[in-house]
């Protein structure tokens, strides 16, 4: 995947997983776009472990594995902050 493909996807589910988290009034864009970008990371490592795919291009799986690995590191986050 292209650096603007990166970009468009974190964004994505960065903002899906603030969504969820709801922690949207908090994040901006660029907040956004670096939590779905480290979760892309982190859902592919999860996913692997359990013997999946991780984020395979730019299509409504990879969607999904970045928006799951960013709500586990916004959960992450919101605890460290409580």
């Amino acid at each position: 995947m292209g650096f603007l493909t990166w970009i468009i996807l974190g964004g994505l589910a960065g903002w899906l997983a603030s969504i969820m988290t709801k922690n949207n009034k908090d994040m901006g864009l660029i907040k956004n776009i670096v939590v779905g970008i480290l979760g892309a990371v982190i859902g592919g490592y999860v996913f692997g472990f359990f013997g999946s795919t991780g984020v395979t291009g730019f299509n409504l799986w990879s969607i999904f594995v970045a928006s799951v690995g960013a709500v586990i590191l916004l959960v992450i986050i919101n605890l460290l902050k409580k």
